[in-house]
């Protein structure tokens, strides 16, 4: 609170914020140094007065992230993956950095050092959790950061989307190797393929969700968090009466488990620069190749931005040949 105090025949104010220098000011009367006051008030609020760097010492970059950590990436959907890049962050030597001391030039030093090891898309994220750590920290938890540095370095440039797809016969080859892996790794794939569901969907999946009258599958865990009903093409359902009942799940596995068996898996078949994620750009684009519209495609994918959805589109130009000959035959 501000100290409003008569001195002579001025009014003074006083305000003080653990973190910022004292300021104070004389006025004529005592509404305008009130007034003052409030002023002041909310521009340390807002975070818009240079502080002192005793409010900041003691507090590191490695604890904003730890608490940051706890309080705001546990209710996050993404939170195992995110945990897993502060693990990193934390490992750097930014983490030991003062916040009195943390400049632009410091996080511009842990991206050049992060882009010698890793993709400049895995960069990104992680200074989007620094940067936004910051701004929590700024606006929620009173630490009387000014600026954020992150804002004031360049970030690498966003990688061109995948457009990968299976290609010839490497369907085939997958569910040839897959043939002496775990029982579940073949018809996943599969549905995987005919569905365009992510990995996290098809292990979320229960028996009481499919529907094989309809035929339908209802999604409820989502990465964007809307529930969708998912059609099902006749392979779809074939795959599905293929499998025994014997849990709640369809898919009674860990993601951890389903990833280090498609490793196993893609160098059996030779397809060590096929990701698990590929198939569901396979999916989306097959379903535009089958005729259906962009309104339908979204529905099964689940996108509610059609830019996003036409960065999982990659229609082969001899598909839409073959179209065109039949549309002006």
């Amino acid at each position: 609170m501000a100290t409003i105090r008569k001195r002579g025949s001025s009014w003074q104010a006083q305000v003080r914020r653990e973190g910022y220098p004292p300021l104070s000011k004389s006025f004529k009367t005592k509404a305008d140094a009130a007034a003052w006051a409030r002023d002041k008030e909310r521009s340390i609020d807002r975070a818009e007065l240079p502080t002192t760097a005793r409010g900041l010492r003691g507090v590191t970059v490695g604890d904003l992230l730890r608490r940051y950590c706890e309080t705001v990436t546990q209710s996050k959907r993404g939170a195992e993956p995110e945990r897993y890049r502060i693990r990193n962050l934390l490992r750097h030597g930014l983490a030991e950095t003062g916040m009195d001391k943390l400049t632009p030039a410091a996080v511009a030093q842990y991206r050049d050092d992060r882009l010698k090891l890793v993709q400049p898309g895995t960069v990104r994220r992680e200074l989007a959790i620094i940067q936004h750590c910051l701004e929590v920290a700024r606006r929620e938890w009173g630490v009387p950061i000014t600026a954020n540095p992150v804002q004031q370095i360049a970030i690498p440039d966003a990688q061109r989307p995948r457009e990968r797809r299976l290609e010839d016969d490497e369907d085939n080859r997958l569910a040839s190797a897959a043939a002496g892996s775990a029982w579940y790794l073949r018809p996943l794939i599969s549905l995987a393929i005919e569905t365009g569901m992510r990995r996290g969907e098809l292990l979320s999946v229960r028996w009481k969700d499919v529907d094989m009258t309809a035929p339908t599958i209802r999604i409820l865990k989502t990465k964007n968090g809307h529930p969708r009903t998912i059609p099902l093409t006749p392979k779809a359902v074939e795959i599905l009466d293929s499998l025994e009942r014997n849990d709640e799940l369809v898919f009674p596995v860990t993601p951890n488990a389903v990833r280090l068996a498609w490793e196993r898996l893609r160098k059996r078949a030779g397809l060590e620069n096929l990701r698990l994620h590929d198939l569901r750009h396979e999916a989306v684009s097959r379903f535009f190749e089958y005729g259906l519209t962009v309104p339908e495609v979204a529905l099964i994918s689940g996108h509610r931005d059609p830019r996003m959805l036409s960065r999982y589109t990659h229609l082969r130009p001899e598909k839409v040949a073959e179209k065109l000959a039949k549309v002006l035959a």
